[in-house]
């Protein structure tokens, strides 16, 4: 984004308004997320900012919900791209409506609905891993389903490196 911000924000001496920009400083006091994260997010085109005719950063004050929601995803272990894939549709450049945002949600459940079914599936398969106890490649269905190591000849085949013959 180009446009300047119409006012400079008051360094929390007045009440906010919702067409408020926030500073930088005050982005990361509010969110908790430091500078450089706030820039690499931009980069990223998962939170925009204007610029003031000094060149300093302005966020409008829409973007505290983007940039606590990717903390969460975060501490959530979230990669960043289902995080763009989810904000795919949330407008960057006015403030997103509640229709906006539930559909992010909706997005977003789908994808973690995926994650804990394959995380569920990974639990069952080494539960049964460990607790046969067999330690075999040959019959791991974990990690040699089907024994398709096997066609690749003898030996160690996961731990060969990639140049040996």
């Amino acid at each position: 984004m180009t446009a300047a911000p119409t006012a400079e924000p008051d360094e929390g001496t007045h009440p906010h308004t919702a067409g408020e920009f926030l500073t930088i400083g005050e982005m990361t006091r509010r969110t908790g997320v430091a500078a450089s994260a706030l820039h690499f997010y931009e980069n990223l085109g998962l939170i925009a900012s204007t610029r003031t005719p000094g060149n300093q950063r302005r966020y409008p004050r829409h973007m505290l919900r983007r940039v606590s929601l990717i903390s969460v995803a975060k501490r959530l272990g979230i990669p960043l791209a289902d995080v763009q894939s989810a904000f795919a549709d949330v407008p960057l450049t006015e403030t997103p409506t509640h229709a906006d945002w539930q559909r992010a949600s909706r997005r977003w459940k789908r994808e973690l609905e995926k994650r804990r079914e394959g995380i569920e599936r990974l639990e069952r398969e080494l539960t049964g891993c460990i607790g046969c106890g067999c330690l075999s490649m040959k019959a791991c269905g974990l990690l040699n389903p089907g024994d398709e190591l096997a066609n690749q000849g003898v030996g160690p085949q996961r731990l060969r490196g990639e140049d040996e013959d």
